[in-house]
């Protein structure tokens, strides 16, 4: 039986908080459980936070923004995240970053900052990240788990937003059938799943928007393997539309 369990009772996270530790002090875990770490959470702790008056928006950012009445200084954050503008529909940026993830305004996002005038950036290296959190888990607790840090990405030709794997340490992400066959005999010829994608989902139905809870534990997957979200982005050599 899979269960997905919410960490709750943590504390606003701040720079330089040991963000294991109080996931390690506010739940019991167990051997092979996966524990999904929003990734808000993640970039506060790492400091990966700006505040608005200290960005110098350029004249580019200021002609995107004016476009809707946007904020010019949170436009050039977006754009100095970016690596590539994807498209761009008025002050909608769909941007690529430099992890590979092609995402609404680079990930940058005003929601959920400690304060206002704030707004946060994606960790610097989120497999780093989620490796360093596992690391730290089994030191404190003797238990060997799976990170992920994941983050709300749009779809395209999806409505909505749903949860993805954007760091992974000690979970497989991917899960290869080409070979396997159907119940019916037929052989499966280019069928990989995100399983790293439907964790984060699943999570992200505990932990809401706006609930306080920036960690989940999913129990009962059973997996084996040890994968990176950066496996996750699609090679540029196989996108149809880029």
């Amino acid at each position: 039986m899979i269960q997905v369990l919410p960490v709750e009772g943590l504390p606003q996270i701040g720079e330089g908080d040991d963000l294991a530790a109080l996931i390690a002090g506010a739940a019991e875990l167990e051997d092979g459980d996966v524990v999904v770490v929003a990734q808000k959470a993640v970039s506060k702790a790492e400091g990966r936070v700006l505040q608005l008056d200290s960005i110098d928006p350029s004249a580019a950012a200021r002609e995107i923004a004016a476009a809707d009445g946007r904020d010019a200084r949170q436009v050039q954050a977006v754009l100095d995240e970016a690596v590539r503008i994807v498209r761009r529909r008025r002050g909608l940026v769909i941007a690529e970053t430099r992890h590979g993830f092609v995402c609404a305004s680079a990930g940058v996002d005003a929601s959920n900052a400690p304060a206002p005038g704030q707004i946060v950036l994606l960790p610097v290296d989120p497999d780093a990240s989620a490796a360093a959190l596992r690391d730290r888990l089994r030191e404190l607790t003797g238990r060997a788990v799976g990170v992920l840090v994941t983050d709300s990405f749009g779809r395209a030709w999806r409505q909505g937003t749903t949860d993805v794997a954007i760091g992974a340490a000690g979970v497989p992400v991917l899960r290869d059938l080409t070979g396997v066959r159907d119940p019916t005999g037929y052989e499966l010829h280019a069928t990989v799943i995100a399983v790293a994608d439907e964790i984060a989902g699943a999570a992200e139905l505990v932990m809401g928007k706006t609930s306080g809870i920036p960690a989940v534990i999913v129990r009962g997957l059973e997996l084996e393997g040890d994968g990176t979200a950066r496996e996750l982005v699609m090679p540029a050599e196989r996108d149809l539309f880029r």
